[in-house]
C-alpha cells in the first residue's frame, strides 16, 4: 500500500531558526521520489506555510491542528468552535484582561491593540502585530483562536470550558480548539477520503499538538528537540532538528 508522510513545521522541518534545512528539503524530494507521498501537518494557519508549500511542491494539509484539511489543494474538512462558546470565552476573557487573536485560512486578527504577549509570542513565529476587530468572528469563519494567558491561568479556561481544547505552544499562549480536535482527527479525515489506513502513516513531530497524532498513525517520529511527551508517545526519537535529524531519522528508517 501506498504511505504518506505527515510533518509538523516548527521544530520538525523548520530548525530553532524557523528556516527549513537543506538536508529536511533534500528529504523530502528523495522520499517522493521513492513514492511516498507528502503532507504537511501543523498548527499553523494555510497563509503562513504558503512559502513553504510553494518549497516543498505540497499541495495537502492539515492546518490549525486539525480544524482545517486540503488534499491536492481542495478543502475535504473544516470545524471549528461555535460563535456562541467563542463568545463565552471571550468574554471571560475580557474579564481578566486576556487577549485573543483569530485565524482562517487568509489572515490573522486581534481583539485588542498593544498587547506584549501577543506581540512577543507572534515575533516567535516571525509574524507582526495583527490588525484589530474583536467583532471578526462574527463576521467569517475563525478556524482557530490564540488565547494570550500565562500557563496557570490555562486551568481555569479548562474548568470554565470542558467542550474546548487549550494546547500550550508559548508561555503567553496556547491554541483553542473544539473538544476532541487534533491533527490526529485532521490526518485521519484525510486519510479517509484518499482510501487507506491510518497504520499506513508516518508523522514527524516535536510539539504537545503532536501527542494524539504520533500515538495514533501507524509509526510516530518524535523530533530529539521535542517535547518529552511527544517523544513519549513516539515510535521512535530523531536527533535534533539543528543536527539534520529529520534527514538521518529518514536514512535510518529506509524511506529515503
Amino acid at each position: 500500500m501506498k504511505k504518506i508522510l505527515f510533518f509538523d513545521v516548527d521544530g520538525t522541518l523548520y530548525n530553532s531558526n524557523k528556516q527549513l534545512p537543506s538536508t529536511a528539503k533534500e528529504a523530502l524530494f528523495k522520499a517522493r521520489e521513492n513514492g511516498y507521498e507528502i503532507a504537511i501537518a501543523t498548527g499553523r494557519a494555510p497563509f503562513m506555510i504558503a512559502d513553504l508549500l510553494e518549497e516543498l511542491q505540497i499541495d495537502s494539509y492539515v492546518t490549525f491542528n486539525g480544524q482545517y484539511v486540503v488534499y491536492k489543494g481542495k478543502v475535504i474538512y473544516t470545524n471549528q468552535i461555535a460563535n456562541d462558546l467563542l463568545a463565552d470565552i471571550l468574554q471571560f476573557g475580557a474579564e481578566r484582561n486576556h487577549p485573543f487573536v483569530f485565524l482562517n485560512e487568509r489572515e490573522m486578527i486581534a481583539t485588542k491593540e498593544g498587547s506584549c504577549e501577543i506581540e512577543e509570542s507572534l515575533a516567535t513565529l516571525h509574524y507582526p502585530y495583527p490588525e484589530v476587530n474583536a467583532d471578526y468572528y462574527l463576521q467569517t469563519p475563525v478556524y482557530q483562536t490564540l488565547l494570550f494567558a500565562n500557563t496557570h491561568e490555562q486551568a481555569t479556561y479548562e474548568h470554565q470550558f470542558p467542550g474546548v481544547e487549550f494546547v500550550r505552544w508559548h508561555p503567553y499562549s496556547c491554541d483553542m480548539l473544539p473538544k476532541g480536535g487534533s491533527k490526529a482527527v485532521g490526518i485521519q479525515k484525510l486519510v479517509n477520503h484518499i482510501g487507506i489506513d491510518m497504520s499506513e502513516v508516518i508523522a514527524f513531530g516535536d510539539g504537545l499538538n503532536d501527542v494524539e497524532m504520533l500515538r495514533e498513525v501507524g509509526f510516530g517520529v518524535a523530533m530529539g528537540n521535542g517535547h518529552e511527551e511527544a517523544k513519549e508517545s513516539a515510535s521512535i526519537v530523531a536527533g535534533h532538528v539543528d543536527e539534520d535529524g529529520l534527514f538521518r531519522v529518514m536514512k535510518q528508517l529506509k524511506i529515503i
